[in-house]
């Protein structure tokens, strides 16, 4: 009974951040959290459809996801603010899964990487994500970024390309053999696009104290999110001058004016064998994106700071189930959280509202999706893609230490070319590796001039961690003693902790000492380091009165060493 309850206090209790959030709520909340969801739910819906497309899914599957994603994020999550759904940083991974494993395995990944995610908030694994090193984070966050720009280059150019490949070598050999069928029509709507949602935001911010219908017309205009207006008028532009460029209709035949129903994908364990790399990648990334965004948020508001554990329990409670309607992978999402916390939004209601706002749009107005020419979307991916990135970490790189470049320069190039389960791999090797060498170098063996002390006694004080990095200044010991010694004094208070490496090296240094009829004599040893001396049976085996409080307690009456004085 003990261990059970043992085991349960182990465990994150499920408390989804809304049930704290409708204790104090009032009128005024409501009215903030409405207009935020509305706001934020016309943002999703361009960028659910774009994300969904370039990942090689039907676009439905991206508005599918954002509105169940969506909505359970926010109802289940640790986050007052943070607003679920389809991201960027999926699309180069599921595009390559749907290519090599197909649409019904990538649905089983998502499911099983849902439960992977549930697991891991269940066993407060939440604050693990926060060691993965941010050059890493930066690296894999450049890659992606790069391989959504490059994904979007068929579409934006018009390119006659059935189908593009995963591949980031055979991408380019195809787009280059492509060329010569570049659409202008689709190119010029595309450049539009993206100037227009640069562009936006910027023209039309009315100063703060502007007076005139005119200045209210403006910032009554910047209220409208610079994809919609680029949205609507390019697929306005194109139908009334009846441009021949390919749209959502020509290639995907539309969108359902109804969410679908629920339906297993068919499972089976050899299946999700194969899987286990897929799952993993859906699993880990949308674990760092959710996290990462929920920090964001956190420094923008006024708000309670989010429980990483809750929220990764609701992040794989959403995509566990969102593959049952033909969703794809959801996470947190930077860009709609962060319009969610400018419009007002302050609880989980705004992310609920954001949901339901795309279902009435979906039920209301899907068959007005087919004339979306794909260059608008390509127009602002590409835009999602440069704000994806974080380029100046590059121009930065001269001020940073060679662990720090080579760590994102690395996962950076690996994520391009091969993908981001080699590239964290990696990336996460080579700076454990950085890490241990540094540690290694960090630990010192000194030696140490005691006037009290009588001749033939050799004082070496420790500094850093001995750990299994290190072990090497330990063994190289016994051969830099002058001959005339015959103890060995190690004060260690300034050793901060011991593995079992470490040990292992004090052990073999006093049978070798043994060996040579010297004595070993640790003073000052900290509270670890004992600790572990004590556990192990080294403190009896060298004795006790060999482990003293100071080399100066030692040294008047010094303890039987075991030799000859």
């Amino acid at each position: 009974m003990a261990l059970f309850s043992e085991f349960r206090s182990a465990l994150h209790p499920f408390r989804p951040r809304l049930r704290d959030s409708l204790g104090a709520y009032k009128r005024q909340h409501a009215l903030a959290d409405i207009g935020a969801g509305i706001t934020v739910g016309i943002v999703a819906l361009p960028l659910a459809m774009a994300f969904a497309i370039a990942s090689g899914v039907k676009p439905e599957a991206g508005l599918f996801t954002a509105i169940i994603a969506g909505f359970l994020i926010s109802a289940l999550g640790g986050s007052n603010v943070q607003i679920g759904g389809p991201a960027g940083a999926f699309i180069v991974i599921v595009y390559g899964i749907v290519e090599r494993y197909g649409l019904a395995n990538l649905l089983i990944a998502t499911s099983l990487a849902g439960l992977l995610l549930f697991v891991m908030g269940w066993l407060k694994l939440g604050a693990l994500v926060r060691y993965i090193p941010v050059s890493i984070v930066i690296g894999f966050t450049n890659g992606i970024a790069v391989l959504i720009g490059l994904s979007q280059i068929k579409d934006l150019l018009g390119l006659q390309i059935a189908k593009m490949p995963a591949d980031f070598f055979t991408q380019l050999k195809v787009l280059a053999a492509h060329m010569g069928s570049i659409n202008p029509w689709a190119l010029m709507l595309g450049l539009g696009c993206l100037a227009v949602v640069v562009i936006w935001p910027k023209t039309y911010a009315a100063p703060e104290f502007a007076k005139g219908w005119w200045h209210k017309a403006r910032q009554l205009a910047a209220q409208v999110p610079g994809t919609v207006i680029a949205l609507v008028g390019a697929t306005v532009l194109a139908q009334s001058l009846g441009l021949e460029v390919e749209t959502i209709g020509s290639k995907f035949g539309g969108i359902p004016q109804a969410l679908p129903a629920f339906a297993l994908p068919e499972f089976t364990w050899a299946t999700a064998k194969q899987l286990v790399i897929p799952t993993l990648t859906i699993a880990l990334l949308g674990a760092i994106e959710s996290l990462l965004c929920a920090r964001v948020a956190d420094n923008m508001a006024d708000i309670p700071r989010h429980d990483p554990n809750q929220e990764l329990m609701a992040q794989g409670l959403a995509n566990f189930v969102t593959p049952f309607f033909g969703g794809i992978p959801a996470t947190g999402t930077i860009a709609r959280t962060v319009t969610n916390v400018r419009a007002g939004g302050r609880t989980p209601i705004a992310g609920m509202v954001h949901a339901l706002t795309l279902l009435l749009i979906v039920l209301i107005a899907a068959p007005l999706a087919v004339h979306v020419p794909l260059a608008a979307l390509a127009g602002i991916l590409l835009f999602v893609a440069w704000n994806m990135g974080e380029w100046r970490e590059f121009a930065r790189l001269k001020h940073f230490m060679l662990p720090y470049r080579v760590v994102l320069l690395g996962t950076f190039v690996l994520t391009v070319v091969f993908d981001l389960t080699v590239a964290v791999e990696m990336g996460l090797i080579a700076a454990c590796g950085f890490f241990i060498f540094r540690m290694s170098t960090l630990f010192r063996v000194s030696p140490v001039s005691h006037a009290e002390l009588p001749p033939g006694v050799a004082v070496f004080e420790l500094y850093g961690s001995l750990f299994f990095g290190a072990v090497g200044k330990i063994e190289a010991l016994p051969s830099q003693l002058p001959s005339d010694c015959r103890v060995v004094v190690l004060e260690m208070h300034r050793l901060v902790s011991m593995d079992t490496s470490g040990l292992d090296a004090l052990e073999q240094l006093w049978h070798a000492l043994k060996k040579r009829n010297l004595g070993l004599v640790l003073a000052s040893v900290n509270e670890q380091p004992l600790g572990l001396i004590r556990r192990s049976g080294f403190e009896a085996q060298l004795g006790e009165e060999h482990i003293v409080p100071s080399v100066g307690e030692w040294a008047a009456p010094p303890p039987d060493t075991g030799v000859n004085r």
